[in-house]
């Protein structure tokens, strides 16, 4: 008795989604140079970003773009990539939606908005190795609180994430706080397409 009871237990939480996971979520291969990375876009429960990311998928302006910045190592930190500001490929700035909001967090294999400030995340983002809550929204702190705005997973990939991660970083590229962080060999986005 005891033992079903086990097997039934363990047959309804393996077929339990994970928490960040639902069926409005959005299918997207990252095909770059290192290999593909699978995301899962979470257009449900990040609307504006999600919309904002696949619209950059869609009319094709990650295809060409690159992995251009790494923080950490291929244990722990972020991988960063996108359109650089370059304005043929550049879309207005969105709405910013808080961790608060969506009820994502910057937990391992995330994606989120790179930014300045909230309301200013455009066509760049970045892949979390490891837990990053401070990272998330924290409305108690003071000054700029908001976070950055997840928006997607990686589910499939991981490995060529934490290579691209692991690759050597340039010591004298790179202004300000990115000084150091820029990869010398930036890895090519071949495209970004959904997947069923």
């Amino acid at each position: 008795m005891i033992r079903r009871l086990a097997l039934l237990l363990l047959a309804l939480f393996a077929t339990v989604p994970a928490a960040t996971q639902s069926t409005s979520d959005v299918r997207v291969a990252l095909e770059t140079t290192q290999g593909r990375i699978l995301l899962a876009v979470h257009a449900g429960k990040a609307p504006i970003t999600a919309a904002n990311f696949l619209r950059y998928v869609d009319e094709r302006r990650l295809d060409g773009t690159v992995f251009y910045r790494g923080v950490g190592n291929a244990d722990y930190g972020f991988l960063q990539g996108g359109v650089q500001n370059e304005p043929k490929r550049t879309l207005k700035p969105i709405a910013h939606e808080p961790t608060t909001q969506t009820g994502l967090t910057h937990d391992d294999g995330a994606l989120s908005m790179a930014r300045l400030e909230p309301g200013s995340a455009m066509g760049d983002f970045f892949i979390v190795l490891g837990k990053m809550p401070a990272m998330d929204a924290h409305p108690e702190a003071a000054g700029d609180n908001q976070g950055f705005a997840v928006f997607a997973h990686v589910v499939e990939g991981m490995d060529v994430v934490k290579a691209i991660l692991a690759a050597p970083k340039s010591a004298t590229a790179g202004e300000g706080v990115m000084k150091g962080q820029m990869l010398e060999a930036p890895v090519k986005i071949l495209t970004a397409r959904r997947v069923p």
